[in-house]
């Protein structure tokens, strides 16, 4: 699978697990919207330490960096190292 197609299905149970059955795409908003709280950025944020090779430790949560699939996917391009 796809890894931005698991944080698609990621957020989306997320979204379950709060009884919010919205559609959503690439752009929605989920964190700045209310729609996840900062919990829930914690876990998302573990997914992509975990899937990506992410650190935040230094830079910290920015909710405007995973507030959208969109932005999930900018963060990742340009943060990844080469290997």
């Amino acid at each position: 699978m796809d890894p931005i197609a698991e944080v698609r299905e990621f957020l989306g149970k997320l979204l379950l697990a709060k009884g919010d059955r919205q559609p959503f795409t690439d752009t929605t908003s989920f964190f700045l919207s209310g729609r996840l709280a900062s919990v829930e950025a914690v876990e998302l944020v573990v997914l992509l330490e975990n899937k990506f090779g992410l650190d935040f430790a230094d830079t910290g949560i920015d909710e405007s960096q995973i507030d959208t699939i969109e932005a999930i996917q900018s963060l990742v391009q340009t943060t990844k190292t080469p290997k």
